[in-house]
């Protein structure tokens, strides 16, 4: 069964999917699971795939990982093996995680203790990266074929996690004007460039003050403006992304950002443009949910980590339906054109992947 994972993750991974363009992948999934013999394969209204692995009635358990990619379609696609590992674009992050979904179905659909554990729906989603503000899952939660009970993210490369956290998150591109002048005629000019310039200071010290126990970043990820190197600017920009994992913390973080925007750009316009951004949630270690996940990996021989991370899950916690994000097996470089993961504990992931289901099923029977 690992090897069929494998395989579907090389055949994934060849095919770019930015956010906002996963169809073909979206196509290549639908018909892997209408040739598995799942139930009501479909894509939804958002671009999601959809399969019923397990019949029930009651709410269901609902598997999810996520089509699109960080990486453009400039970026050279495929998966190359190197001794044990299998590298390439989006492999981690999320090919393999999409490709065990049908392998963890059948694990669920084969008859012995486990029958009689649904419903259970397997999800390829949309809109995870970037900019996609968690389109999919959002729209999924909100238009479910049957009431979701919980909800397990599935990561590629995060075997032995057990994400209770999700890590919220604002962006904003924030753009500053003025009236401008010459560099020496008018030096006296307030400068789009210089407020901007002072801004990013703020929001640095802003991000290095703490808000314990919380976690907290602050970032300006891309920046520009002015028109010449002898004029005083009459239009700067940059993006800013401020994150928690608490959600009143988020709240402050966001109001401290605002007033530093404004106390900085006196004198000139200032305009704030949502770029979207994510929830924050949470659910305890000892929800049922998060037991059974974390007691499939001790059992498996794998000590549980419960760091916070940022996935498809957030939306679940928005929604109020238990959520973890959880993974396949190990590895790393997300993000990178060399990301990784480790082949031999596929297996392995696939089966404690199945057993969080089984675990958490026979807690709330």
């Amino acid at each position: 069964m690992s090897r069929a994972v494998l395989t579907r993750t090389e055949q994934l991974a060849a095919v770019p999917a930015p956010t906002g363009e996963e169809a073909a992948r979206a196509e290549i999934v639908r018909a892997w699971w209408t040739q598995d013999g799942w139930d009501e394969v479909q894509i939804d209204a958002a671009g999601n795939v959809w399969a019923q692995v397990v019949a029930g009635d009651r709410p269901a358990v609902l598997l999810g990982a996520h089509l699109d990619t960080v990486f453009g379609r400039e970026i050279p696609h495929g998966a190359r093996r190197d001794g044990d590992r299998l590298l390439g674009p989006s492999v981690a992050d999320d090919s393999v995680g999409v490709a065990a979904l049908s392998a963890v179905g059948s694990l669920l659909r084969a008859p012995g203790p486990r029958a009689g554990l649904g419903p259970v729906w397997i999800l390829a989603t949309v809109g995870e990266e970037g900019l996609g503000n968690l389109v999919g899952i959002r729209h999924a939660l909100a238009f479910p074929p049957d009431p979701v009970g919980a909800f397990l993210a599935v990561e590629g490369n995060y075997l032995g996690r057990v994400s209770t956290i999700g890590v919220g998150s604002i962006r904003r591109r924030v753009h500053v004007s003025g009236k401008g002048g010459h560099a020496w005629e008018a030096a006296d000019a307030p400068s789009a460039v210089h407020a901007v310039a002072q801004i990013v200071v703020a929001m640095h010290e802003l991000g290095a003050r703490g808000f314990p126990p919380a976690r907290t970043s602050v970032n300006v990820g891309r920046i520009g403006g002015g028109e010449a190197v002898n004029a005083r600017a009459r239009e700067a920009w940059f993006d800013l992304e401020v994150r928690s994992d608490d959600p009143a913390t988020l709240a402050i973080l966001e109001q401290g950002a605002d007033g530093a925007i404004q106390r900085n750009a006196a004198g000139l316009g200032v305009r704030i443009d949502d770029l979207g951004g994510r929830p924050a949630g949470s659910i305890d270690t000892q929800h049922q949910l998060a037991r059974a996940a974390a007691g499939a990996l001790v059992r498996a021989g794998i000590t549980p980590s419960f760091a916070p991370t940022s996935t498809d899950a957030n939306a679940a916690h928005e929604a109020g339906i238990p959520a973890v994000a959880v993974g396949v097996t190990t590895g790393g470089g997300e993000h990178s054109p060399d990301e990784w993961i480790d082949v031999a504990p596929i297996s392995a992931g696939l089966e404690i992947l199945a057993a969080t289901v089984t675990g958490y099923r026979e807690g709330v029977r």
